[in-house]
């Protein structure tokens, strides 16, 4: 990389590792985390989000001189880059996810106990939360860029309007439309992390006793259970929706696969709350799976065991 202005400072804030290194460098730390839940929240795709902010970065150490001193706010100015790139991945992407196999959940950010892991200060953020980033498959393209441009990080339609290659006002139109979409979905909000233990702990011992009353008064009645395997393990092909229908599929699940379902649970945070990390076992593959609650029940269960979204089944 052709780096200019690499003028070395040292700051104590930062993690060892980048402490004492250029300017520009800091610059990029300074503002990963945030680039990255841009990215993320835009494509629903880590690898996706990632390579767009490595190319933000390349094309902001490759300005010479005059066109970086031109640049007023870094910040901004990475987040316009980092929209564009992921618009056109997300635009790329439609076409493939016409043809996956099953619901298409988000890539699940799963994070342990490190307080330097890039993506616990990504996953800190209400936005990211899986019931959140579900409602947001709903969006098309510009409106999904426009909604977290502007709702979610105050940046003006004027640089919307330029990340999505439209008018001023379009850009505006694109944000009000997603706002009513997602308001009329009504995502819940983060529970708090004793709720999310209680419900949690209630749940295994409901499947633990193969108790059918106790997972239906936990669910919530609209409870909907979600499952994305891309064709690449056994699960649900559809969504399933209502409390007695998600319990007789879990108790039906328990029936066929016996005590080696429940035998290889292991809690996990998954996109920054309580979830389960499941082993692999018969033709089932890992995975992991997510609650949201809604008045301390069970809304909603999105479970992840395609391969291909959980590489090794563990926290990055």
């Amino acid at each position: 990389m052709n780096i200019r202005r690499r003028t070395r400072v040292c700051r104590n804030d930062l993690p060892r590792s980048v402490r004492c290194v250029p300017t520009d460098e800091l610059v990029f730390e300074e503002h990963r985390a945030h680039l990255v839940r841009v990215g993320y929240r835009i494509t629903g795709s880590v690898s996706d989000a990632e390579d767009a902010v490595q190319e933000a970065w390349l094309r902001l150490a490759g300005l010479d001189p005059d066109g970086r001193a031109a640049i007023r706010d870094e910040r901004a100015w990475l987040t316009t880059v980092v929209g564009r790139l992921c618009l056109d991945r997300l635009r790329s992407a439609a076409a493939r996810r016409e043809r996956y196999v099953g619901p298409w959940l988000p890539e699940p950010l799963l994070t342990g106990d490190d307080p330097d892991e890039p993506l616990n200060a990504v996953v800190r953020d209400e936005g990211v939360r899986m019931a959140a980033m579900v409602v947001l498959e709903r969006l098309t393209p510009p409106q999904r860029v426009a909604f977290v441009l502007h709702e979610a990080l105050a940046l003006p339609y004027a640089d919307i309007a330029a990340v999505l290659g439209c008018p001023e006002a379009t850009a505006r139109q694109h944000a009000s439309r997603a706002r009513r979409i997602v308001a009329d979905a009504d995502p819940p909000q983060r529970a708090t992390t004793a709720e999310q233990q209680d419900a949690i702990a209630k749940f295994a011992d409901a499947m633990a006793r193969a108790d059918g009353a106790a997972l239906v008064a936990l669910l919530h009645p609209d409870a909907v259970w979600v499952s994305d395997s891309g064709g690449r393990s056994k699960a649900a092909r559809r969504e399933v929706v209502g409390s007695d229908k998600v319990s007789r599929l879990l108790l039906g699940l328990l029936d066929r696969y016996g005590a080696q379902m429940l035998a290889g649970w292991s809690p996990v945070m998954v996109n920054g709350e309580l979830g389960i990390r499941s082993s692999a076992f018969a033709d089932t593959a890992a995975g992991a799976a997510v609650f949201s609650l809604r008045d301390g029940r069970i809304a909603a269960i999105y479970q992840v065991v395609n391969p291909d979204k959980l590489p090794d089944g563990t926290p990055r």
